[in-house]
């Protein structure tokens, strides 16, 4: 396999935060623990012959960390563009782990918003790809960008 690219690495740093968000909300384990495991055993790692991208670890470091720092920021926002009366924790729990990432990654980077959104959607897909859940978080994504980033949707 040839050497992925930046924006490669970049995009499977954030797949694999969300996998890791996952993993440290089902599992009980710590950021420290979850962040080698993936470092060591993921990036770069052949499952059922399948290479898996080497991802960008100052990156996966950085959303994995700050949706930990942020989680209640970043969870306060993902109700709000939520529908009302569905609150972050009755939603699935992969889609919770994706909202906390790119709200990390909005948040706390300096990521275009309108980058984050179509990064994490196709993230989206990888994990729901016959599904609705790409197109909602398409939606609760955009609400959460224009409150995180509104000047980068202000007109000219």
């Amino acid at each position: 396999m040839t050497k992925p690219d930046r924006k490669q690495m970049k995009s499977a740093a954030r797949l694999y935060a969300v996998q890791a968000l996952f993993q440290m909300e089902s599992s009980g384990q710590t950021v420290e623990a979850v962040q080698r495991e993936f470092e060591d055993h993921r990036f770069g790692a052949v499952y059922e012959g399948d290479e898996m991208v080497e991802g960008d670890v100052k990156h996966f470091r950085a959303l994995v960390d700050h949706a930990v720092n942020r989680q209640a920021r970043i969870d306060q926002m993902t109700d709000r563009a939520l529908v009302a009366k569905w609150p972050i924790d009755r939603i699935d729990p992969v889609l919770r782990a994706l909202f906390r990432a790119a709200g990390a990654e909005m948040v706390e980077c300096a990521t275009p918003p309108k980058v984050v959104i179509t990064e994490f959607v196709d993230v989206a897909k990888a994990f729901f790809p016959e599904g609705k859940e790409p197109k909602f978080v398409n939606a609760v994504l955009d609400h959460m960008a224009r409150e995180a980033k509104p000047e980068a949707f202000a007109a000219p």
